[in-house]
């Protein structure tokens, strides 16, 4: 699939022509910029690698900066490969921008990281509905219950939904809808949310229908 890399700014909402309110998330997608070309001779697939959002040059290393360098291309802070791109009609440092892939009504999906929310209890991490309020007990609102048998199988398997780190999971939502495209200020906006903080990055796919 075609896509581009992005930067979630919020969510906002905006009325369609009936006078609903629709629901909407602003995403910065691109410019991006071809940082190489992979080829079937060469590297046994067709794919573009996109960079996206300048990054100061003393931070970045050596190898990273020749291979900038060789795209003649500022250093970039997010790279990805996205493998449904006709190579042949890109060059390296070639600009893409939100206007040249996406319009209004396409299909897309989003991925992104989803927000951290540390360690968390079985309430909120699996939504267990925890024990009874009443009869006598007094600190067991809130707790997992019985994990397992005590003399056999003498062990927790594994797989066992318990308290642990939740979040900042690689996250794709599927079927979201392109509402508007603003392309002078390089903003997509698309029905519903997306996974991620504001300001984190996303990659947006375009779904074939």
């Amino acid at each position: 699939m075609t896509g581009i890399l992005g930067k979630k700014i919020g969510m906002t909402s905006i009325f369609d022509e009936k006078g609903e309110s629709i629901p909407c998330t602003v995403i910065e997608a691109g410019p991006c910029y071809v940082a190489q070309i992979k080829t079937k001779d060469k590297d046994g697939y067709e794919a573009l690698q996109l960079g996206f959002q300048d990054k100061k040059e003393r931070l970045t290393n050596k190898p990273l900066g020749g291979h900038f360098k060789k795209a003649s291309i500022t250093p970039k802070r997010l790279v990805r490969e996205f493998r449904g791109f006709d190579v042949t009609k890109f060059q390296l440092g070639a600009e893409i921008k939100v206007d040249a892939l996406f319009s209004q009504g396409d299909v897309v999906s989003v991925a992104g990281q989803s927000k951290g929310r540390g360690f968390q209890g079985v309430v909120k991490r699996h939504h267990f509905g925890g024990g009874s309020k009443t009869h006598g007990q007094s600190d067991r609102v809130r707790a997992p219950g019985s994990i397992g048998s005590s003399s056999y199988p003498s062990r927790v398997f594994k797989g066992m939904r318990m308290a642990g780190r939740m979040g900042g999971d690689n996250v794709t939502v599927k079927n979201l809808r392109v509402i508007q495209v603003i392309p002078e200020s390089n903003l997509l906006l698309i029905r519903g949310s997306v996974p991620g903080y504001n300001n984190s990055y996303v990659e947006i796919l375009k779904e074939k229908v």
